[in-house]
């Protein structure tokens, strides 16, 4: 063989060894982004309810049978919890249910618990999912809403989706979107900054780039964000005392996350920091005839949801009634539930 027909067949080999490894490498890539498929659960231990897709939604209820209650919620959880939600359930009074009659109704959002995965999610489609579970157990025309966190984010689309069906509706420490298109870009910039650096990036992969979540909150080369791992540096001098008592590894944790991390965390963060079909500052106000009421709660000392945003959105909504709490972090529910119950029911400030 001639130098020159060796030299080309030597390119020729370096050329395959190359797009044989760039293959391969671009293959393990692509295999460490994708998510897995929700863990299966073998058996179901609460009732659930069939929606029009085929879904199925885990419930509980509290308070007064259905059929005897004069007033009718449901509640809404927040990020990595479920329906036996410790932070509003273990301080909620048997006694004020029965003194006002209320029933309430608490779900697994799908993904979470024992509640099916959505993969077609968005603000809007768990705003109908509520509206369905409503209908299912025959609710009524109209009821109550009640949301904490990331559930308190979620009532934003029930008041834009299916206002006709609210009778009032309670924000509590309301996650805020810092993409939402009228929120200001100044303050949406320092609010952020307010967060830790690895939370700050989660946020944006959440936001810019959702197909790599699964990939950045699993990897192994960074610290995974705050909000997944129970760091304890996100919590307010209040948050701690209230985490001291009931321990920061929640008790329904294992059954939040009983169908991957995937489908409960890092969706509900693809979602909550998306882009969304509507922006909050545009909702009309559902009451304008004073037939019920919106209320937001919040700390001023919240780690999680800075209160300069649930400020400004606030001066732009007056029909919504503030309530913020002064030395207050965000877990302050805990310490107040009854309160926050009543006030949206009686309409006591």
């Amino acid at each position: 063989m001639s130098r020159g027909r060796r030299r080309t067949h030597t390119k020729f080999s370096f050329g395959v060894v190359r797009l044989v490894l760039s293959v391969g490498v671009l293959a393990c890539v692509y295999q460490s982004v994708q998510p897995p498929p929700p863990k299966m659960f073998t058996a179901v231990t609460s009732p659930r309810i069939k929606l029009r897709d085929g879904r199925h939604l885990a419930y509980k209820e509290l308070g007064a049978p259905r059929e005897e209650a004069k007033l009718k919620m449901i509640y809404i959880h927040g990020f990595d919890s479920c329906m036996h939600d410790s932070f509003f359930f273990h301080n909620l009074s048997p006694a004020l249910l029965e003194e006002l009659k209320i029933c309430i109704v608490s779900f697994d959002r799908p993904g979470y618990g024992e509640s099916d995965p959505d993969p077609n999610r968005t603000p809007r489609s768990i705003a109908f999912d509520i509206e369905e579970l409503a209908d299912g157990l025959g609710l009524g025309p109209k009821f109550y809403v009640i949301g904490f966190s990331m559930g308190g984010q979620i009532i934003w689309s029930c008041l834009h989706y299916i206002p006709h069906r609210l009778g009032g509706a309670a924000m509590v420490a309301p996650v805020v979107n810092y993409w939402w298109r009228n929120l200001p870009a100044k303050l949406s910039k320092e609010a952020l900054s307010l967060m830790l650096p690895r939370d700050r990036w989660m946020l944006r992969v959440a936001h810019y780039a959702p197909w790599l979540t699964f990939w950045w909150n699993t990897q192994r080369w960074f610290s995974i964000a705050s909000y997944i791992s129970c760091d304890p540096n996100i919590l307010s001098f209040q948050d701690k005392e209230i985490f001291s008592r009931l321990g920061f590894n929640d008790l329904n944790q294992a059954y939040a996350r009983k169908q991957g991390e995937y489908e409960s965390l890092h969706r509900d963060l693809m979602i909550g920091y998306g882009h969304w079909e509507f922006d909050p500052l545009d909702v009309q106000n559902p009451f304008k005839n004073s037939n019920g009421s919106v209320h937001l709660w919040h700390g001023d000392e919240d780690m999680f949801v800075p209160v300069s945003l649930q400020r400004f959105i606030i001066s732009k909504l007056p029909w919504v009634r503030y309530h913020e709490l002064t030395g207050s972090g965000h877990f302050f529910p805990s310490l107040m539930v009854d309160e926050i119950v009543k006030t949206l029911f009686v309409g006591e400030d």
